[in-house]
């Protein structure tokens, strides 16, 4: 199993932040996988992938764990962190 882990700093407040996450909640909802949000923290699970996005006052964290299925099916982590983390990047550039 693969993990990814990508910080994305940000002079936001939370909320804020957190809307502008929605970038990588849209990318998840393609592949059928759902955030459930508790506070500032956020845990996803579908086929072959599970993780966590958490919120704070300076950056935000995403930790994706793939699965076998998703090293079945083909999944590059390497590309997929680097389109995370360009998209996370515009999102907060945004700002």
């Amino acid at each position: 199993m693969a993990t990814i882990s990508i910080t994305e700093t940000h002079t936001l407040d939370k909320e804020t932040a957190k809307s502008r996450v929605s970038v990588f909640e849209e990318m998840l909802g393609k592949f059928g996988v759902k955030l459930g949000w508790t506070g500032d923290k956020a845990t996803f699970k579908g086929i072959g992938v599970s993780g966590s996005i958490v919120v704070s006052d300076a950056n935000v964290t995403i930790e994706i764990k793939l699965g076998m299925m998703a090293k079945a099916a083909g999944v590059d982590g390497d590309r997929l962190k680097s389109s995370i983390s360009r998209r996370l990047r515009e999102a907060f550039d945004a700002e």
